[in-house]
């Protein structure tokens, strides 16, 4: 075994000045730029890898052109936005993701759109979707709602469920693990995710939805931090997951949980924090912050919930996607 030979003292002082010189660039260089060459939004996305050749990516609040209550990265279009700003938002995350994203109008149903058709002409009311195709991205708005992602590996069939109360009542995750079995995919390989959601700590509900809620998913309810019932979307979908033979999930938590702390100190976080209302500074609430899933605790989400308590008129709209890792 051949030993590395140690540097000298002269060698090791100036690796240490080619050390601080390198750090010292690093501390003086200038902010990253929100825009392109071109002036265009660059969204700030986490992305996380799913299965092998198979990713999905959650957009947050950043690298957007929309303003006011919408600020920054809206990517909905129901909400009174501006629509030429949701569609220079759409614009970029596509340009970023590099291929078209199919997007259906969800309306809390169980009904799954055939994404190998391409993107709906015209109206489509649906709340899942399903693809063979690697040259697609799923997408499906969330603003306190729960995606649901899902991905057979060795067929490559991939699909993505809106999953709120309603939908999740409705059958949308055994609709959607059906549809891709019928496109080859097999429940035992099939892997998924639960994206960004409101906890079962913050979605406060009455006595007589949670006791429907409890008696349909037992055990998805319980005590709300801002007193009476709260009712679990995420532990409903694990059931359902589960019912229909998916057992394989795949826990975003840790890789939101990173990236959440990376953004701690991000300008742009920071200022939508001291304007939207919905909160004390960036600071304090990443101090309290529990779980970086939850739409309504974490600044980097969107959350219907959490605007409605601030009074807001508007809230925007992030997407849950999934897509081929080529």
């Amino acid at each position: 075994m051949s030993r590395k030979p140690q540097p000298s003292e002269q060698d090791a002082q100036s690796l240490q000045g080619e050390a601080w010189d390198r750090e010292r660039t690093l501390l003086d260089s200038s902010p990253l730029s929100t825009l392109d060459e071109q002036g265009r939004p660059i969204p700030v996305t986490i992305p996380i890898a799913l299965a092998p050749g198979i990713k999905v990516v959650y957009t947050t609040r950043l690298g957007g052109v929309s303003s006011g209550d919408y600020a920054q990265l809206n990517l909905g279009g129901k909400g009174g936005d501006d629509p030429q700003a949701v569609a220079a938002n759409r614009q970029a995350l596509g340009r970023q993701l590099d291929r078209p994203i199919v997007l259906v109008d969800q309306v809390h149903s169980a009904r799954v759109w055939d994404a190998d058709q391409g993107q709906p002409q015209g109206r489509c009311e649906a709340d899942a979707q399903v693809t063979t195709r690697r040259d697609l991205a799923l997408g499906i708005f969330a603003a306190d709602c729960l995606p649901v992602l899902l991905a057979d590996p060795r067929t490559g069939v991939m699909g993505v469920a809106h999953c709120g109360r309603r939908g999740l009542v409705a059958g949308v995750i055994p609709a959607t693990v059906k549809a891709m079995t019928d496109r080859g995919a097999d429940p035992s390989r099939i892997v998924a995710t639960l994206g960004p959601r409101i906890c079962a700590d913050c979605y406060q509900v009455g006595s007589d939805l949670a006791h429907d809620f409890e008696k349909r998913f037992p055990g998805a309810s319980g005590p709300c931090r801002f007193g009476g019932i709260a009712i679990d979307i995420a532990a409903a979908a694990i059931m359902e997951l589960k019912a229909a033979g998916v057992t394989h999930i795949v826990d975003s938590a840790p890789r939101v949980g990173a990236a959440t702390s990376y953004l701690r100190q991000d300008p742009d976080l920071e200022e939508l924090c001291s304007q939207d209302s919905e909160g004390p500074s960036l600071s304090k609430r990443l101090e309290e912050l529990r779980r970086p899933l939850c739409t309504l605790e974490n600044p980097l989400w969107y959350s219907h919930r959490r605007a409605s308590l601030a009074s807001k008129t508007g809230e925007g709209r992030m997407l849950a996607l999934i897509l081929a890792d080529d």
